[in-house]
C-alpha cells in the first residue's frame, strides 16, 4: 500500500490532525517502516478520515505467559498478546511472568511489552510456581538488581499476601530491606512496583521510595499523603478487585482474612476515588493473565470512570498519559505508528470496537 494517510480529531485536545504513515514497502525511499510523519507525503492512501485518532492503548498491569493454572506454553503467551493487540492494547507493562517472553520483541505483529521480570516473594507467601522465592530477606537487594537487569526497567515485588500463621494479610519484607532493595533497582536503572492488597505494607514500601503500587485496596488518607509526598503512582486493577468476594468465599479456613478481603472490596472504589481526588497519578491495568481474561482494557477504563475520573482522564490513563509515564511516545512526528481510530468519540462510546487498529504502521486485523 505504500504510504498511508489518516485524518481526524486527536485526543486529548480534540483538534484536527493528519498523519502520514510510511509503510515497510517504502522503506528505501522514506525511511523505517511504520513511522508517523506530520509532513505530507505524496501518493498516500487514506485509510481513515473523519473520526477520532488516539495513541494505542496501554494495559499497565498484565501478565503475558500466565494463565489461571499458572505458567502457559509459549504459544499460549503469543495468543494472549494477539488478543491484547486486537483489543487495541498496543503497549503492555507485564507486571511479572514465569515465562520469558523477550523473544516476542522480534515480532512486528505483537504489542510492545515492558517487562518486570519475575515476581519476588518469600517462600509460601504467593501463588506457587510464579515468583522467585527468597529464603533470606537480606538477599532481596541482590535479587532486585538481577531482575532489574533482566527486565525492561521495572521490578515487581510481592508486598503483602496471606500469612497463614497470622490468618490475615501481612507484609513480606522489613522496612530496612525495602530501602536497600529499591535503591538497588534505581541504581540499575529500574523502577519498582509491588502487589499490595492490605494496609500494613504500604507505609514501608512508600517511604522506601517505591515507584508504584499495584491494586492498593488498602490505601488510607495517611498513605495517600505519603504517596503524594514520594510521587508514588497507583494502578488499581479495579476489574480484578471484583474477584475479592469469591476469594473470601474460598477462605473459610481463615475468617479474619476472608472478612478483610470483603472489607477491602467494599471500600475499594471510595479509596481509589479519594486517591484520584488527591492527585495521585492513576493508570489503567487489568491484571489479565490470572483470574482476568486478556483484552479487557476497555472494561478497566469504564471502571476508572466509575470512581470519579472524567472520560478524558480515564482514557488518558490507558493511552497518552500511561505512555508518558512509561517513557513511550504517543502520537508525534517520527514515532512508531501505533494508534486507534474511531468513527465516534471513544470517551462517549468506549474503546471496545475501534474502527482501525494500527501497530507499527500495519492495520489489524
Amino acid at each position: 500500500m505504500g504510504v498511508l494517510h489518516l485524518r481526524g480529531r486527536g485526543l486529548p485536545d480534540g483538534e484536527q490532525v493528519q498523519w502520514w504513515v510510511v509503510d515497510e514497502r517504502s522503506r528505501e525511499e522514506h525511511g523505517p517502516s511504520g513511522v508517523l510523519s506530520a509532513e505530507p507525503i505524496g501518493n498516500a492512501v487514506t485509510v481513515f478520515d473523519g473520526g477520532w485518532i488516539i495513541p494505542g492503548l496501554v494495559d499497565a498491569h498484565c501478565h503475558v505467559g500466565l494463565g489461571p493454572a499458572g505458567a502457559t506454553s509459549f504459544d499460549e503467551a503469543i495468543g494472549q498478546a494477539e488478543i491484547e493487540r486486537d483489543a487495541g492494547a498496543l503497549l503492555l507493562r507485564d507486571a511479572g511472568s514465569p515465562v520469558d517472553t523477550r523473544s516476542l520483541d522480534d515480532r512486528d505483529d505483537l504489542p510492545r511489552i515492558i517487562r518486570a521480570g519475575r515476581h519476588l516473594a518469600r517462600p509460601k507467601r504467593y501463588m506457587p510456581g510464579l515468583p522467585i522465592d527468597i529464603e533470606d530477606e537480606s538477599q532481596l537487594p541482590e535479587y532486585v538488581a538481577a531482575q532489574a537487569r533482566f527486565g525492561d526497567g521495572w521490578v515487581k515485588l510481592v508486598g503483602d499476601w496471606i500469612d497463614r500463621g497470622a490468618g490475615d494479610l501481612a507484609p513480606l519484607w522489613s522496612d530496612d530491606v525495602l530501602v536497600e532493595a529499591i535503591a538497588a533497582a534505581h541504581a540499575n536503572g529500574a523502577r519498582v512496583t509491588a502487589h499490595v492488597f492490605g494496609e500494613d505494607a504500604l507505609p514501608g514500601l512508600i517511604k522506601a521510595g517505591i515507584d508504584c503500587i499495584e491494586h492498593g485496596t488498602g490505601i488510607t488518607e495517611d498513605t495517600i499523603e505519603l504517596m503524594l509526598e514520594h510521587g508514588t503512582a497507583l494502578v488499581p486493577t479495579l476489574i480484578n478487585i471484583d474477584n475479592f468476594p469469591g476469594i473470601a468465599d474460598k477462605a473459610a479456613k481463615y475468617p479474619t482474612y476472608a472478612k478483610h478481603m470483603r472489607d477491602l472490596y467494599a471500600s475499594c472504589r471510595q479509596r481509589v476515588g479519594a486517591a484520584h481526588d488527591a492527585g495521585i497519578p492513576i493508570y489503567a491495568g487489568t491484571d489479565a493473565g490470572g483470574m482476568i481474561a486478556h483484552g479487557r482494557i476497555g472494561d478497566e477504563i469504564d471502571a476508572l470512570r466509575g470512581v470519579g475520573m472524567s472520560p478524558t482522564d480515564a482514557l488518558g490513563a490507558a493511552s497518552w498519559n500511561a505512555r508518558d509515564w512509561l517513557g513511550r511516545p504517543a502520537l508525534e512526528h517520527g514515532a512508531s505508528a501505533d494508534l486507534l481510530c474511531f468513527t465516534e468519540d471513544p470517551r462517549e462510546v468506549g474503546v471496545g470496537n475501534p474502527d482501525l487498529v494500527m501497530l507499527r504502521g500495519r492495520v489489524w486485523p
